[in-house]
Formats: C-alpha cells, sequence, structure tokens
C-alpha cells in the first residue's frame, strides 16, 4: 500500500464513520473526513493533530476529488436504512455517491477502498435498500481499485438509531409507548387459518468491531478483492434484544413487554401512509418491516481467519455501554 498511511473517510459524522475516524487515527492513520455539518462534526469527532475536515456534499463539483487528495486508502461509510425528505434516497447515497468516491480514487493515488455494505444485500432484495446496496457493491468490484467489502449485520452501539429507540421504547419515551415493538413472520407450515408467528434471529455485531475490521481491512493484503460478513458470536431474537436492553438501561419500564407485529401488514400500512405523503410519521417504511422479519445471520469464520477479528457478544458489549446512554 505504499508508505503514506492517509485515508479518506466519508460518512465520517454517522454511527459507523464516527467510530471508524476514532479507530484509524488510534492505529497511526491521517484522515481525512468528509462532513456536512461542522457544528455536528466538532461534536462527533475527535479533536486530533491527524484529523482533517473536508466540508461538503459528496456529489458537488471538486468535492470527492478534494476528500482522496493525497489519500491512500479510502473508506465509504455513507449509508441510511430509510428515505427522508430533502434529497435523502437510497440511489444517491447507496449509488450515485460510491460511483463518485470510486472515480474520484480511480483518479487520484488512492490504491485501497473499503465499501461498507450490508448483510443479505441482493439485487432481487425485499427492499430498495438492499438492492441500492448490492449495486453500489458492483460499482467497487467495477472500480479498478484494491477493494473490500464489508456486509455487516444489525449493528449496535450508544449511538445507534436501533439502540436509542429501543431504549426509547422500553423507558415508554416514543410510540407505541406502552410496549416494544418488532417485527414478525409466519411460521413455515402452520396454518393459513391460525398462522402462527415468530421472530428472525440476528447476530448483533457491535460497531467498534466494525471499525476495527475497518483497520485490519486496510492493512492486510489478503482482504483485497475480498467480501466479509460482520456478524457478532452471539444469536438472539427480537424480543430477547429488546427485553435485554430494557433490562439494563436507565429509566426504563420493568412491565414494558416486547410485542411483534405481523411485517407484512406493517409494511403495508407504510405504503398507504407514504402514498399520503405521511410515511415519516411512522418510525420504520416498508422495507425495514420486510427486512426485519428475514434471520440477519451469518458465520463469522472468514472475518475472524483474514481479519483476526473476534467479535464480542452482544450482551457483554451492550452492559458495557447501557449506562452511559
Amino acid at each position: 500500500m505504499g508508505t503514506s498511511k492517509t485515508a479518506s473517510v466519508s460518512g465520517a459524522t454517522g454511527f459507523v464513520g464516527r467510530s471508524v475516524v476514532r479507530a484509524l487515527l488510534e492505529r497511526g492513520w491521517s484522515v481525512r473526513a468528509l462532513v456536512r455539518d461542522p457544528t455536528k462534526a466538532r461534536a462527533a469527532l475527535p479533536v486530533h493533530d491527524a484529523l482533517t475536515l473536508v466540508e461538503g456534499d459528496v456529489l458537488a463539483p471538486g468535492v470527492a476529488a478534494e476528500l482522496v487528495r493525497g489519500a491512500s486508502a479510502a473508506v465509504n461509510c455513507i449509508g441510511i436504512i430509510r428515505e427522508r425528505p430533502g434529497g435523502e434516497t437510497f440511489r444517491r447515497l447507496h449509488v450515485q455517491a460510491t460511483r463518485a468516491l470510486c472515480e474520484a480514487a480511480s483518479g487520484a493515488s488512492v490504491r485501497r477502498f473499503v465499501q461498507i455494505s450490508a448483510l443479505g444485500v441482493h439485487d432481487e432484495g425485499v427492499a430498495e435498500y438492499q438492492r441500492s446496496k448490492a449495486e453500489g457493491e458492483r460499482i467497487v468490484r467495477a472500480s479498478g481499485l484494491a477493494w473490500t467489502i464489508l456486509r455487516p449485520g444489525m449493528i449496535h452501539g450508544p449511538a445507534g438509531e436501533l439502540t436509542r429507540l429501543a431504549r426509547a421504547w422500553a423507558s415508554g419515551r416514543a410510540a407505541p409507548f406502552v410496549f416494544m415493538p418488532y417485527f414478525t413472520r409466519i411460521v413455515p407450515g402452520s396454518s393459513p387459518l391460525r398462522p402462527k408467528f415468530e421472530s428472525a434471529r440476528l447476530q448483533p455485531v457491535w460497531v467498534e468491531d466494525v471499525a476495527r475490521a475497518v483497520c485490519e481491512s486496510l492493512e492486510r493484503e489478503e482482504a483485497e478483492g475480498e467480501v466479509y460478513n460482520l456478524t457478532g458470536p452471539e444469536t438472539v431474537t427480537w424480543p430477547e434484544l429488546l427485553e435485554f436492553v430494557r433490562n439494563r438501561v436507565p429509566d426504563a419500564k420493568p412491565g414494558q413487554r416486547a410485542v411483534g407485529l405481523p411485517a407484512p401488514l406493517a409494511a403495508a400500512k407504510a405504503r398507504a401512509l407514504g402514498a399520503l405523503g405521511l410515511g415519516q410519521l411512522l418510525p420504520f417504511d416498508a422495507g425495514m418491516a420486510l427486512m426485519a422479519q428475514d434471520d440477519s445471520v451469518a458465520a463469522p469464520h472468514k472475518a475472524r481467519t483474514h481479519l483476526g477479528l473476534e467479535p464480542t457478544p452482544f450482551r457483554e458489549a451492550f452492559a458495557g455501554y447501557a449506562g452511559s446512554m
């Protein structure tokens, strides 16, 4: 990779990006961080002599090129779980932004490129989130760069959107206020007239382990041209996760129950409200509901072998930061 240890990080103030920036700095990298809001950047990122902030929109003329200027590596942490007004679309951020970053990196001194994708992405996924992430992966693969693609499952950490929402549900401060919701699927083989429902299984991965995987991917030649599933070693259901959160965070209501909602019905409701322009009233969209009914699990052996990654179990990691939320 050469002697330069300068990495550009897009999405640097996001949940994953801020952990990646800190991890790189701790390993002796210089970091060029793309930020859109300087105030948010000052709150989210450390003050460090080796950190340079590059302000702007990744798709604005010249911004991507300025971000990667002088960098030998690039990490793309840009991603959203749902679309929002104001141009936050899957196509803009998962596809167009990835293309702009790859083109800028190919035209500069950048050799290594790490793409944060997601577990379960597929061209024919049930949600546009999955399909757009898959298209972003294809752009990276065709870039000519020495790439690594990381596919984390459900990422948790004190600043995570889902983690914070689960805490708000547990304390009764967020709708539906009187219970903690999750999405269920029909148990295969159950009666169509009286179907049974079950929770998906997931292996939550700590955001600090994802950041560590990024660093290892940049520093190990065997990671070039590889795709790694990033999952935690502990498998839980949604009610198990929510109840553990309830039992660990301050101010939670002890009697707050986890209640399953059929995913297809929730998705239909989200679509109906979306058609009326009221989709943002719900804390989820149709794609989120449908994805949450599928298992988010994968064998972590490849990441362990190639990257030396030994991820922290969910309960252990969460218990370590729950009191500070």
